[in-house]
């Protein structure tokens, strides 16, 4: 699958140059040139990075990372032409993963993002595959078997699945498992995030009335408990 990139930065030719590049090195890139295209984009998408401007038509890139970082874990690398110290340190501490002094050259543009998507991500060489019960979750492939018949699952449920399985064992809070699946911004409530955790259960537990993997966390989310 191709990591999806946002680049938020008002200077439009400087993006269509970086979504090129991008896009040619197997990327697939999107654009906003303020913070209200940026918002709706975040709620509607999800992404694996963004490049992010400090200076923004109508906020600063340190506001909307400030915002982001309140739900979201997604990586972030400060593109500015502001070059001082002071404005350095602050792009780390509210939450930035890098920052890329303006001007600077593609190949340390793309330098940079691949190693940041490896750090977060991994790499993606081999198949990733999760197994609980008589259920298979081929992570790569997207493809999910129960005694080696295969599932369908809507894209919605897959990629809820597939962040449980990045996440198994773990107690995930509702209003992440919302943002990193629905989108950072999502008006999407919670109540659609149960319906889609029964439709999972019904399609994958034996009985989805006494749910086996896919557990409640009580007050705080959802967890797929997995056998190490």
């Amino acid at each position: 699958m191709l990591k999806q990139i946002l680049i938020i930065d008002d200077d439009d030719d400087l993006s269509f140059i970086i979504s090129e590049m991008l896009e040619s090195y197997g990327y697939s890139v999107t654009c906003a040139a303020d913070s209200e295209r940026a918002f709706e984009l975040l709620s509607e998408n999800t992404y694996h990075l963004i490049l992010l401007d400090i200076n923004l038509p109508d906020t600063t890139g340190f506001e909307l990372c400030k915002e982001l970082r309140r739900i979201s874990t997604i990586p972030v690398i400060f593109a500015s032409a502001r070059t001082s110290e002071t404005d350095r340190i602050t792009g780390f501490d509210i939450g930035g993963d890098d920052y890329l002094p303006k001007p600077y050259s593609m190949k340390e543009l793309l330098s940079r993002v691949n190693a940041l998507i490896r750090r977060t991500y991994g790499f993606n060489e081999e198949e990733k595959i999760v197994m609980f019960g008589s259920v298979s979750v081929n992570i790569t492939a997207r493809t999910v078997e129960k005694n080696r018949i295969p599932v369908s699952l809507s894209l919605r449920e897959f990629d809820l699945l597939a962040y449980l399985c990045a996440h198994k064992n773990t107690a995930l809070p509702k209003d992440k498992l919302i943002a990193e699946v629905w989108g950072a911004f999502s008006m999407v409530e919670t109540s659609t995030l149960t319906v889609h955790i029964r439709w999972l259960r019904e399609k994958l537990e034996d009985d989805p009335a006494k749910p086996k993997f896919i557990k409640t966390v009580f007050k705080v989310g959802y967890m797929l408990e997995v056998s190490e």
